[in-house]
């Protein structure tokens, strides 16, 4: 920190703290401006979205990769025409690809919408309630357990040490006869 010095009202003479970089407001440097800039425009309800990746934390992995082969089969012996086959195989994917399609646009914007409400009041109920209760648990009992142990300590630890003391006195040998 280096200052520049000035004279108060009273005739003292004080430096002023000036800080290397600037006021974190007002940047001396281009950097830390640059910092400053990139900060504010990055916005974390905004972040760029993977269209290609959908699932990049594979939830959905083992519940809906179901293909026609994953549906539809037919053992050996028991086959239908090929046309039939081909036919069945193009409507089933087709089908799912565009039945899919329309009910996302139709009900996707509201679920998250019902999702969104649902986690968001999951999040206040964890962090203004959920979290505070057990804190509040923890201290509480932190001091009803201090009280416990001073009870056993007190009463249970001499009359465990004088057991301890009349059975010490005991002993037992195991011979093996033949």
């Amino acid at each position: 920190m280096s200052g520049t010095k000035y004279v108060d009202s009273e005739g003292f003479l004080y430096t002023a703290p000036v800080r290397e970089q600037g006021n974190i407001y007002k940047p001396n440097n281009k950097m830390m401006s640059d910092e400053l800039s990139e900060k504010a425009v990055h916005d974390v309800h905004t972040k760029e979205i993977d269209l290609v990746n959908r699932d990049p934390k594979h939830l959905n992995d083992d519940v809906v990769k179901i293909d026609f082969e994953d549906v539809i089969a037919e053992p050996e012996g028991t086959h239908s025409f090929d046309g039939i086959w081909k036919a069945s195989f193009t409507t089933f994917t087709v089908t799912k690809y565009w039945f899919y399609r329309l009910l996302s646009a139709i009900f996707g914007i509201p679920m998250a919408l019902i999702w969104g409400i649902y986690f968001a009041i999951l999040s206040f109920l964890h962090i203004w309630a959920v979290v505070p209760c057990i804190r509040s648990y923890l201290i509480e009992i932190q001091c009803i357990s201090r009280v416990y142990s001073i009870c056993i300590h007190t009463f249970c630890d001499p009359l465990f040490e004088a057991i301890g003391k009349v059975f010490s006195s005991i002993r037992a040998t195991v011979r093996k006869e033949i």
